[in-house]
């Protein structure tokens, strides 16, 4: 099929969600291709940033604590990304990083298996995110219980991975690095079939693709704000507990904001009714009340109508780059199959860090990742058909042209 720049801005034209995008900050003469990394401004954001800075924390002081909410923004932040990823209110607390509410959430996970000695792997991937492996092997090694990591280095390998010495399946539901998405509900139902607790990373599918935690009977997730969420860089991450194990849910980092009763100021810790569990110390109010610009925008769409334009957009953006860049060495990783591929598509290219850093001089912004990965984030509340097809176009200039510096010099962050 043969594309032009004008059946691409009639498809803009038609676009339901079209409208969302000017809630967003957009650079002129930028097309923003790594939303799948850092999620866009919401123009809010600059609003709520000087309320917050300038009345509540500069006139109100203290007191807004109280009459400004701040002391369960977390939860009510939580109960707005819940719809998001098919949770249920009082499930989801937004705060701490991904890599720390990982942790806490291994840990609970790992307690659930404190009455079977046996179990002692957490199975995930080798390609996997590495903060992720790097606090699974951490954990275990701080524990000093025998646990170990197995890693395995295809989807193909996880039902044979898993047996009667597996305590957790713990995987990230979208590949940072090909887009390759998990079937949640049947290896969350394999993991339980063999007696294991599943624990699932949504750092890059929460505000992209749709999924149902409860109905994939999931046990534990975790995830960050400040991709396809938009809340900002660094925003606080989210945790989720079902309400079927809240009642048990133990993690190690027992802070003050976690306490039954905070301000008793009891020497003895007392976990908290519920999702508060999750909670740790004092939460960072700027950067939390940021998260909620970006859920805003959310509740003005639902999931479906995200994903079916997601879609569209990556499948126009793989077959443009098929047809336009064809003789160039670029090769898709990222699945074609709608149910095994996220909202992003990546290419690899011998020389994909130097062809990406000609991307970005010349206005279209990815990222780089190893090996050799070029990739390109479709953010459905702002990316437009129109951008897909210029980028492409710029793309196949730079290959045409060989217009990339194979000596660049590496930035400290591709």
């Amino acid at each position: 099929m043969t594309y032009s720049r004008t059946a691409c801005q009639a498809l803009d034209a038609a676009d339901p969600l079209a409208a969302l995008r000017e809630q967003f900050d957009l650079p002129a003469g930028i097309i923003y291709l790594d939303g799948n990394s850092l999620g866009a401004r919401p123009k809010a954001a600059l609003t709520r940033a000087q309320h917050v800075i300038t009345q509540e924390w500069g006139k109100d002081l203290i007191k807004s604590w109280n009459t400004a909410g701040w002391a369960d923004l977390t939860k009510r932040l939580g109960d707005k990304l819940a719809p998001l990823v098919g949770a249920l209110p009082g499930e989801i607390v937004v705060t701490d990083t991904t890599s720390v509410n990982l942790f806490k959430a291994l840990a609970a996970a790992l307690a659930l298996q404190a009455d079977a000695p046996a179990r002692k792997v957490i199975v995930t991937e080798r390609h996997n995110f590495p903060s992720d492996i790097y606090m699974a092997e951490g954990l275990a090694g701080w524990l000093e219980r025998g646990h170990t990591v197995r890693l395995i280095d295809t989807p193909d390998e996880i039902p044979a991975a898993i047996g009667l010495d597996t305590a957790v399946l713990m995987l990230t539901h979208v590949n940072y690095r090909t887009g390759y998405q998990h079937d949640m509900a049947a290896l969350t139902a394999l993991a339980h079939q063999h007696g294991a607790v599943t624990v699932w990373d949504l750092a890059h599918s929460a505000g992209a693709v749709p999924m149902d935690l409860h109905g994939a009977q999931a046990d534990f997730a975790v995830g960050c704000t400040y991709k396809y969420l938009n809340g900002g860089p660094g925003a606080p991450a989210f945790i989720w507990v079902p309400q079927r194990h809240q009642g048990t849910f133990h993690q190690p980092l027992s802070g003050w904001w976690g306490h039954a009763s905070p301000f008793s100021m009891a020497s003895a810790f007392a976990p908290c009714d519920g999702i508060g569990r999750a909670l740790c110390g004092t939460q960072p109010i700027v950067a939390l009340s940021l998260v909620e610009c970006g859920l805003d925008v959310f509740a003005q769409t639902d999931m479906a109508a995200l994903r079916a334009k997601s879609l569209a957009l990556t499948d126009l953006f793989i077959a443009l780059v098929e047809e336009r860049c064809a003789g160039h060495p670029v090769e898709l990783v990222t699945p074609r199959a709608h149910a095994r591929r996220g909202s992003q598509v990546s290419f690899t290219h011998p020389h994909g860090y130097a062809v990406m850093q000609a991307l970005i001089e010349r206005g279209v912004i990815g990222d780089y990742r190893e090996p050799h990965i070029m990739r390109f984030g479709f953010t459905p509340l702002y990316t437009s058909f129109t951008d897909v097809w210029d980028a492409v176009d710029i793309l196949r200039q730079v290959l045409d042209e060989q217009a990339y510096d194979v000596h660049a010099a590496r930035s400290a962050v591709t």
